[in-house]
């Protein structure tokens, strides 16, 4: 595997996404909602599995069901399964490597997590019983983000994936993503955990605690904050797993074969949000490989040929409409030729302010790639392998 990976990698110039891909082995999509991520991410991973060989994973942690449909996966989730070959052969394709796809699952994943880390079996049965672990570890401030980055360096550690490519949840939340393995570290050495585990640690409490939990015993219950406390003593004997886990994390992320790709379209709102996280990766000197837009004008309407023809039909509409045999009145052609003539006018200045847009941009990522409008929602392989034939380009 490492071989196939070293053979893809020679001679990469990251000019363009292949390339991208070919040099990396982590690849972490980011982008506000309705940008078209998740899509991205998993055509991407089609056509890096189509070209470039060896086992691909895509990973998504904001999960959509037309996803796995398009994958033709109907159990999609923690364990990574293959996507059949013969979808790629129905779609007139013969990949030279194997297409996996996952869906996180928070519950699962900290399962697996606890059972993997506690220090002795009565530990880890005594943290899966406790009545507050399912309802702490799925609403639970960052628990998602964490166990999410968690599974990501796990799967990255076993060796199995040449390649895996992260759909993360959008931007904003990304960022948490990102900070999840530190801010749950910095959680467990907090002065909040002390004061909640204070109770199953001593019945010995000082004076300037004593209200707290006075307070709290009469609205919560002794009970529930006797369950608090032992849930997160018991937690903590993980902590200095945590701590490595975190710090693993963080010099993962950063490593030279990691990158990012930031998703977004060319609207106000994504724009700012996609600036956004390019400033908060640079802040943080993490790689951003690309920037993908999505749902772009074609280049036709900043043609000068076309926009010269489109000036013309507006301009001489009465006269091309008398030369039009058997198409109606001349009037009423003449005003559809104008209207058309207008409308490719109206979407040149979007194509114009668009290209600016770009070229902005371009100075930000090592690639930029553009998607245009799809005709239509991504439903089977096929579809996927034709948007990623836009990226691949």
């Amino acid at each position: 595997m490492a071989a196939a990976r070293e053979a893809r990698s020679a001679d990469a110039t990251r000019s363009s996404l292949p390339s991208l891909l070919a040099a990396k082995e982590i690849v972490i999509c980011c982008g506000s909602g309705g940008v078209g991520k998740t899509t991205t991410a998993a055509a991407a991973a089609a056509q890096a599995a189509t070209h470039l060989g060896g086992k691909i994973l895509v990973i998504t942690v904001d999960p959509a069901r037309r996803l796995a449909n398009a994958l033709g996966l109907e159990r999609f989730g923690n364990v990574e399964t293959r996507v059949p070959p013969e979808l790629f052969a129905d779609a007139g394709v013969r990949p030279r490597g194997e297409l996996w796809a996952a869906m996180l699952d928070t519950k699962q994943s900290w399962d697996e997590l606890v059972r993997s880390h506690a220090p002795d079996p009565a530990t880890r049965d005594a943290i899966l019983a406790n009545p507050l672990y399912d309802n702490i570890t799925s609403r639970f401030v960052q628990s998602h983000d964490y166990i999410a980055m968690e599974r990501l360096y796990e799967i990255h550690s076993s060796g199995r994936y040449d390649l895996i490519i992260v759909d993360t949840p959008p931007t904003r939340n990304a960022i948490d993503f990102l900070e999840a393995s530190e801010r749950m570290a910095d959680f467990f050495s907090s002065r909040l955990l002390r004061w909640l585990t204070v109770p199953a640690r001593s019945r010995l409490v000082t004076a300037a605690s004593k209200p707290f939990y006075t307070v709290a015993d009469r609205i919560l219950g002794s009970q529930f904050l006797q369950d608090i406390a032992e849930f997160f003593l018991l937690f903590q004997t993980m902590y200095d797993g945590f701590v490595e886990r975190a710090e693993a994390v963080t010099r993962l992320l950063s490593d030279k074969r990691t990158t990012f790709v930031v998703v977004s379209t060319l609207e106000t709102s994504p724009v700012r949000e996609a600036e956004f996280f390019v400033e908060a990766l640079r802040d943080r000197k993490l790689h951003l490989g690309a920037m993908v837009l999505n749902k772009v004008l074609p280049d036709i309407f900043i043609d000068e040929a076309a926009s010269a023809a489109a000036q013309r039909l507006c301009a001489e509409a009465p006269a091309l409409a008398t030369q039009v045999a058997d198409a109606g009145p001349p009037a009423d052609l003449a005003r559809v030729l104008h209207e058309l003539g207008e409308s490719f006018l109206n979407f040149q200045v979007v194509a114009q302010r668009e290209a600016e847009q770009r070229a902005e941009l371009a100075g930000e990522a090592d690639v930029v790639a553009t998607v245009p409008y799809a005709s239509g929602d991504v439903t089977d392989v096929a579809a996927l392998l034709r948007l990623g034939e836009a990226l691949w380009r």
